[in-house]
């Protein structure tokens, strides 16, 4: 039998997860992914050089997929409040997958010692025309 839970039931759920003084943050981004198969015709591998590492580059083999990373290191970008710039820059976002292809993600040593991470998930999607990313982080 599923088990749903009330609203209510839910929030008070999850006001408890600040028992323990996590701040959980969520970030979430969504992109055509025509508009990236656009930047690739018009720049090629320098655009996935720009926001990509060469391991996430071997990662990713359709386009959907470098648009699910855009879309994942934007959503992270967001999660931690300071977006893509000075303080956290694309290459400061590792994403990697598991042997089941689900994703995760590290910063690198100086963004990790700015932002405290503690625990993360990330969710990628892609249909429709379009790929969309989920981050959930707790410092």
């Amino acid at each position: 039998m599923l088990n749903v839970l009330s609203p209510m039931k839910s929030l008070k759920l999850l006001s408890g997860c600040n028992r323990y003084n996590m701040a959980m943050k969520i970030g979430t981004d969504i992109v055509q992914i025509n508009r990236i198969e656009k930047s690739l015709t018009h720049f090629g591998d320098k655009f996935k050089q720009r926001f990509l590492s060469p391991q996430e580059i071997e990662l990713v083999q359709k386009t959907a997929s470098i648009a699910g990373f855009w879309a994942a290191k934007e959503a992270i970008s967001k999660a931690l409040g300071c977006g893509i710039g000075s303080e956290l820059s694309f290459h400061d976002i590792i994403i990697t997958k598991n042997s089941r292809g689900a994703p995760s993600f590290t910063l690198s040593k100086k963004a990790q010692k700015i932002h405290q991470i503690k625990a993360c998930s990330l969710s990628i999607s892609h249909d429709g025309g379009f790929a969309i990313a989920v981050a959930v982080i707790s410092q």
